[in-house]
Parts: C-alpha cells; sequence; structure tokens
C-alpha cells in the first residue's frame, strides 16, 4: 500500500488581524513577515487528516486492479501439460482389437446360482463386475493377452485361475464356477500352461480304476478342467484301447455272443471264438477312436464325461442321459455330441468288412449305433450314481471347486 501526503497551504493571512492604531511602521513590518511565513506553512492535524482520506482512494483503486486481473486469469486457458481434465487414452486401433470375451456362471455347492460373487479380470486391463441374479458374468471388449480370473463370495471360498490367454475374437465360457462355503473353503490356483495342465489332468485320470481295476479314464470329477487338445485325446483313446483290461473286456462279448450263437457263420469252437473276440475287439477299437478321438478332435469337442454330483436325482439322470447327445465343445459350451453318436454309428458301418456277409448292410449300421448310444447312457448313470464311490485315484477329488 502506497500513502500520498497531502500538504494543504492554509491562507492564514485572510484571517490576520489588523494592526492597532499607534503602532509603529517596525512593528507592522514583523507583523507582515510573519505572516508570510505562516502562509507557506502546512496545517498539521488538518493535513494529515486530509492525507489519510486522500490514501484510501488509491488503495481501493488497487485493490480493484487486484482482483481483477485475478478474475482475468480464470478465463485464460491452461497452460500446456497442466490441464485439470482428465487425459484420453487409448486409440481406435486398440479398441479395434478389443474383441475378446470372457464369461460364465457361478454357482454354490447345490447348483443354485450365486448373485453377488465378486468377479475380477487382471490382465492388460483390469476389471471387475459382480455375478447377477442368475450367477452369471460377463466381460465384454477385452484385448488379447494373458488374464486372471479370480471369484470371491460372501462367506464363500474363493476360485482363482491364472494363464487364461486370449487372443483377437476369443470367447471363453466357464459354464460352472462352484464356491463352497467359507467353513469348507478351499482355493483353486492355476499356474501353469493350458495345455500342460490338460496333459496333467489326463495323466491322473489315467489312474482312475473301479475297484482299483477296471479303468475309468473317460470320466471328469472336475466340474472346471481345462478342455484337451487333439495329441491329447488320441493319447487317452490309445491309452483307453491298449489297457488289458480292454482285451478282457473284447473276450467276455466274443464269450456272450458265442453261448447265444450270433453271427452263425463264424462257427463254433475256438475258431469261431476267436473271430468273434477279433470282431468285438475292432469294433471295440474303431468306436473309440472314431469316436472319442478322431471326431472329437475335427468338432472340437470333449469326449469325457463330466461328473455332476449335486441337484436332485431326477436332474442329475437326466444330465447323464442326455450326456449321451449332448457334450461339452472345447469352447466349453454345451451341444449335441456329433463325436460319440457318429462314432457309434461309424462303428457299426466298418463292422461291415469283418462280420460274415450274411449279417451285413444297413440294418447292422443301424442297430450297432443305437446299441452303443444306448450303452453310452448306461454307462454314464453308472458314473453319475455308482462308480466315484469305488474308484480311486480320482482326479481332481483334492483342490477341485466340484
Amino acid at each position: 500500500m502506497s500513502f500520498h501526503v497531502l500538504a494543504v497551504a492554509i491562507p492564514w493571512h485572510r484571517f490576520a488581524v489588523p494592526s492597532q492604531a499607534g503602532t509603529n511602521r517596525r512593528a507592522q513590518r514583523r507583523q507582515v513577515n510573519i505572516l508570510r511565513a505562516d502562509r507557506r506553512k502546512p496545517l498539521t492535524l488538518a493535513g494529515l487528516i486530509l492525507a489519510l482520506a486522500a490514501c484510501g482512494l488509491p488503495a481501493g483503486l488497487c485493490a480493484q486492479q487486484t482482483s481483477g486481473s485475478v478474475a482475468s486469469n480464470q478465463g485464460l486457458p491452461d497452460a500446456p501439460g497442466t490441464s485439470t481434465s482428465p487425459a484420453t487414452t487409448g486409440s481406435a486401433s486398440t479398441s479395434q482389437n478389443a474383441s475378446a470375451l470372457v464369461s460364465g456362471t457361478v454357482v454354490d455347492t447345490n447348483g443354485a446360482e450365486l448373485a453377488g460373487a465378486q468377479v475380477t479380470l487382471a490382465g492388460p486391463v483390469d476389471r471387475s463386475v459382480v455375478s447377477g441374479g442368475n450367477g452369471e458374468f460377463t466381460f465384454a471388449g477385452l484385448p488379447a493377452g494373458d488374464f486372471t480370473l479370480k471369484i470371491t463370495g460372501k462367506d464363500m471360498g474363493s476360485f482363482l485361475m491364472q494363464d487364461i490367454v486370449l487372443h483377437q475374437g476369443d470367447v471363453r465360457f466357464f459354464p460352472k464356477i462352484v464356491l463352497s462355503v467359507a467353513a469348507l473353503a478351499t482355493s483353486v490356483e492355476v499356474v501353469a500352461n493350458p495345455e500342460q495342465l490338460a496333459e496333467r489332468q489326463i495323466h491322473l485320470e489315467m489312474q482312475q480304476r473301479v475297484f482299483g481295476i477296471v479303468p475309468n479314464f473317460y470320466t471328469s470329477y472336475d466340474w472346471n478342467a481345462q478342455h484337451l487338445w487333439a495329441k491329447q485325446k488320441f493319447q487317452l483313446a490309445f491309452r483307453a484301447e491298449t489297457d488289458p483290461v480292454t482285451f478282457v473286456e473284447a473276450g467276455v462279448v466274443a464269450g456272450a455272443e458265442q453261448i447265444v450263437n450270433r453271427f452263425p457263420a463264424y462257427g463254433s469252437g475256438a475258431q469261431g471264438y476267436a473271430k468273434r473276440y477279433g470282431a468285438a475287439y475292432a469294433n471295440n477299437v474303431v468306436g473309440d477312436m472314431v469316436g472319442s478321438a478322431i471326431l472329437p478332435s475335427i468338432f472340437h469337442q470333449d469326449p469325457r464325461y463330466f461328473y455332476k454330483g449335486t441337484g436332485s436325482f431326477r436332474s442329475r439322470a437326466l444330465y447323464a442321459i442326455s450326456a449321451a447327445v449332448m457334450c461339452r465343445g472345447d469352447n466349453g459350451r454345451w451341444e449335441p455330441n456329433y463325436s460319440h453318436v457318429l462314432g457309434n454309428f461309424a462303428a457299426g458301418g466298418i463292422s461291415n468288412l469283418f462280420v460274415p456277409s450274411a449279417n451285413r448292410g444297413a440294418s447292422l449300421i443301424l442297430s450297432q449305433g443305437l446299441i452303443d448310444t444306448g450303452a453310452d447312457a448306461g454307462g454314464n448313470l453308472l458314473r453319475e450314481f455308482v462308480l466315484r464311490g469305488f474308484t480311486s485315484h480320482i482326479a481332481g477329488s483334492k483342490g477341485s471347486t466340484k
């Protein structure tokens, strides 16, 4: 603040008292000099008051100028690099590549949809959603990359899957992700490459045997098991067909056919039994290789039966029977079981090459296909309700969400 001193000259000569009569000339001259000197002096008190009053006017003007400059600064644009508005990231090319999708359904141990579960997907982008009323969740518009899926629920366990590799346009669906209650909660942590994980799973499944003897290779007791690659489907089929029990099974079938004299042209005795044995084993190999390896690789379908284990008896029975004509695709979705059904009829068609000519024809193909499909349904019922209790070395029984 600047102060301005205002000197006010008061014309004292106007208030001068005239000299009295009889005063000599020297006294008059002295009085005139005094008055002249007093004219050049300001009135001290009055000058100070007027100076202070005058000081307020410039100060107000200065204050107005200061506030005006601040207001004008607010209207100026921000300097480069100091914008307070959020920066926009990304580009058109990035949004075009963000076309992958991950979705699934969260259920509890009773198979009921679990709403309100916290679902987090971490990777090149981080997303988090809450499962809906039907337990479903979806992450759309994802870029290609490596993701980790984690699911937690109130008073529930957790589910963790790492190394979910997505490419542009991929669709990954997890049909049932089961969360246990907190008292029995177990966490699943998948850290291997998906193909390596599938390799470990089938090695464990090839140790599953009923009563420790009969192979139960094609049953998965892990509902969230990794799908199989083509070479693993062939590996599993080859292991099943070269198992000693498979040769015994062919011998039992050949003996039953000889007892009822099926295919009479084969004859009787050891020669007839040998022909029936060869036909039974060949039919088994063709059916399994075509229906469990070749066609599943072509149609990208999983040849295994996925144990349900929850729900009412009716729902489980209907699921087991329908699994003879429905299966899980490599993409996790349920679809018609082209592999097994066509494999059964293909086995009937190829059997025309080695059965007696009198028994060949379309009727053999039809009957063989229907019998094998019905046998698949019956075998699935045994898997769902009976065999689990008698199967040793069950893969997925520990650390599994199912």
